[in-house]
C-alpha cells in the first residue's frame, strides 16, 4: 500500500509566507482605497478630449462641415452619365 506523507515543514513555511503576503497586499489595497476616497477630486482632472461631451449622439465636428461646403456642386450639364 502507498504510504501518505505529511506535509513537510518547508511546505508549511511557504504556505504561511504566502498568507502573510496576501494579508499585506490586502492592507495596501485598502489603504489605497481609503486614500482615494478621502482625497478631493481636482477640477483639472479628467481627459481633456472628453470635456464637454454628453451621453448620446454628438454633433458633427466643425471641420466636417467645412469639407461639405468646399465640395464643388454639379453644374448639371449631364457629363456624369
Amino acid at each position: 500500500m502507498a504510504k501518505t506523507s505529511r506535509p513537510t515543514s518547508r511546505k508549511r513555511a511557504r504556505e504561511k509566507a504566502q498568507q502573510e503576503r496576501q494579508k499585506e497586499k490586502q492592507q495596501r489595497r485598502s489603504e489605497i482605497r481609503e486614500r482615494k476616497a478621502t482625497m478631493p477630486r481636482q477640477e483639472g482632472e479628467g481627459d481633456p478630449d472628453l470635456a464637454g461631451m454628453r451621453a448620446g449622439p454628438q454633433p458633427p465636428p466643425d471641420w466636417l462641415d467645412l469639407e461639405e461646403e468646399a465640395t464643388p456642386e454639379e453644374d448639371g450639364n449631364g457629363e456624369d452619365q
